[in-house]
């Protein structure tokens, strides 16, 4: 077997083997092979696609391709729940979604990535906080789950390392998002975090990479079906997109905004935590009736645990005096006040398009060796159907160079204002269980 036989045989539209697939990903490791052959088999992958068997073989090559976390001999694994986003635009819900289950007696052991492109990373969102460490050694990532009953950390090297290197070229050869990819990507990380329940944060809109929501409902059941076919305990919600998740779009300010859902907030961005944690506390069997278990999660906010448990986490990972810290967090110094031009309601925002901003002040990565300023960003001041008069603050960009963002990389498209009320999108689309 060699690699132009099997870039030949997808590019002719034939189903590739296990064999064609572990021999291609182990050759990769290996490098016996260079980084235009990869290239070529990715993109006859993205024109011809992957069926459900190849989607399979490619994650399991990708998982084997690296350790795999064993929890499964501790008291508390029936009870320890990983969940993942696709991401989007404003998408803090990691950081208030896990002190919400963790303070309820649900094990988290969260590996988070950095962002790059037009989403934002939780790894970059946890290190705008002075102190905290996301890089725990293995010994100090057990002990944060048995003591505080959480740990947030970056994605270590020994996970899934075949899948960075794909996903290193998939990002640069326009194969990013294909259905089938993003699948055996997610799903290769989360089968080798060792847990056994799994929820999934499927976004569709503007602000997703699965822009319609049959895509995303396609993703959905693709990964809920590799988790099943694991012996994982799976649920997809498929979440809106299609304008900013709450008011912050950047690192500091979202880490400030989850703080405030915390203490209380309400919002859209509450309401999809509240769902993520009920969602998170029936896989762990600590509630099996849904409605029952977003009251349980809701409390958890309102009786200041779920806070109280945040601060925990942030302590164990070297924050000292949490609530100073948090206190002191703010914004790069620089500002941009982007009004309208006109009366009318917000008819639509382009969360992809205020990605891109966020990108531009510095708040996200273009380039994955791009430096992030942890104090760049934006703050919505409107939502969808919210009635705006000519003059007011539709957003505010911050950054810390001056000039750095100007009105001219603006789109005059970017809020959309119409003369009749418009309504947001429903938050939680569907639901899907194996």
């Amino acid at each position: 077997m060699n690699i132009i036989d099997v870039i030949t045989k997808k590019r002719d539209g034939k189903d590739l083997s296990k064999a064609d697939i572990d021999f291609f990903i182990t050759a990769m490791m290996n490098e016996d092979i260079t980084d235009y052959h990869v290239a070529a088999l990715l993109m006859a992958c993205y024109i011809n696609g992957l069926t459900d068997d190849e989607t399979f073989f490619l994650t399991n090559a990708l998982l084997k391709s690296g350790e795999t976390l064993k929890f499964n001999d501790k008291p508390y694994f029936s009870r320890m729940v990983d969940k993942h986003s696709t991401g989007g635009i404003g998408d803090k819900t990691t950081l208030i979604v896990i002190p919400m289950v963790a303070s309820l007696g649900v094990k988290c052991a969260k590996q988070s990535g950095r962002g790059l492109g037009f989403t934002g990373g939780t790894a970059d969102k946890l290190m705008s906080i002075p102190g905290f460490n996301t890089n725990l050694s293995s010994d100090k990532f057990l002990e944060a789950v048995e003591k505080v009953g959480a740990a947030l950390i970056t994605q270590t090297a020994d996970i899934s390392p075949a899948d960075k290197k794909l996903y290193a070229l998939r990002d640069s050869t326009a194969t990013a998002d294909n259905t089938s990819l993003i699948a055996s990507s997610i799903m290769s990380k989360k089968l080798a975090s060792g847990c056994n329940n799994i929820l999934l944060d499927v976004k569709c809109g503007s602000g997703a990479f699965a822009g319609e929501f049959e895509d995303a409902k396609k993703l959905a059941n693709l990964m809920v079906k590799i988790g099943g076919n694991a012996g994982k305990n799976m649920m997809a919600m498929i979440t809106d997109m299609s304008e900013p998740l709450g008011d912050a779009v950047g690192n500091a300010i979202e880490v400030i905004e989850a703080y405030e859902v915390l203490n209380g907030k309400k919002g859209r961005l509450y309401d999809l935590c509240v769902h993520l944690a009920a969602g998170m506390l029936v896989l762990a069997h600590i509630e099996d009736d849904f409605g029952r278990a977003l009251k349980i999660a809701a409390k958890s906010i309102d009786n200041k645990e779920a806070l109280k448990k945040f601060y925990e986490i942030l302590a164990f990972q070297g924050v000292k005096s949490p609530e100073t810290v948090i206190s002191k967090l703010g914004h790069s110094k620089y500002s941009l006040d982007v009004t309208s031009k006109k009366d009318g309601y917000v008819k639509s925002i382009d969360a992809r398009g205020i990605g891109r901003i966020a990108c531009i002040c510095g708040a996200g990565r273009i380039k994955k060796d791009d430096e992030i300023d942890y104090g760049a960003g934006i703050i919505m001041h409107c939502k969808v159907g919210d009635y705006i008069k000519k003059g007011d603050k539709l957003f505010t960009v911050y950054f810390e160079s001056d000039k750095k963002v100007t009105e001219g990389d603006i789109d005059d498209d970017i809020i959309v204002l119409g003369d009749t009320l418009a309504g947001g999108s429903e938050l939680i689309k569907e639901i899907i269980v194996c």
